[in-house]
């Protein structure tokens, strides 16, 4: 750096080390969600039941693992209301629960799909995409879960303090 005065390698330095630590930070975020999926078994998922008593009637909001943000609303009568403030996006459908599995199904949309559903704390809930069908949700032994997404109920307070990955 000749020829650098002091103060611009100072700048050079700062933005190298920020650099350095924004880099450790996505990587710690991503192991710790290749981490949350592989610590995922089988009797942390939730019931039908409780699939039911939980999210029926309600709203939840969450974070994707881009950091994307949604809202998602689940009738009593079986139809959900699904947004995307950022990308102005708006969605219709139905949701159900098909062989302990909660699904999401938009009329004019192939996005959704059918989830397993972990409960990560009191308010908090993690969930892994499976397949993009009900009837694939069905069969047996449909596929191996990846995690989604994260979200709470709107009507309390979330619990879920760990930030979205980004």
């Amino acid at each position: 750096m000749r020829g650098t005065s002091d103060t611009d390698r100072r700048g050079i330095m700062r933005r190298r080390i920020a650099a350095g630590v924004a880099a450790t930070a996505v990587w710690v975020a991503a192991l710790n969600a290749t981490q949350a999926v592989g610590d995922a078994r089988p009797d942390d998922w939730m019931s039908a039941t409780d699939l039911k008593a939980t999210f029926s009637g309600v709203t939840i909001v969450g974070h994707y693992a881009d950091g994307r943000a949604f809202k998602e609303s689940y009738f009593e009568n079986g139809r959900l209301k699904y947004a995307e403030e950022m990308r102005r996006r708006a969605l219709a459908g139905h949701w159900s629960i098909v062989s302990g599995n909660f699904c999401t199904i938009y009329d004019v949309d192939s996005t959704g799909g059918c989830f397993r559903v972990r409960r990560h704390s009191a308010n908090c809930f993690e969930f892994y995409f499976l397949v993009r069908t009900e009837d694939e949700a069905s069969k047996p032994k449909p596929g191996r879960p990846s995690w989604s997404a994260r979200a709470w109920r709107n009507d309390r307070p979330s619990t879920c303090h760990e930030k979205p990955i980004v």
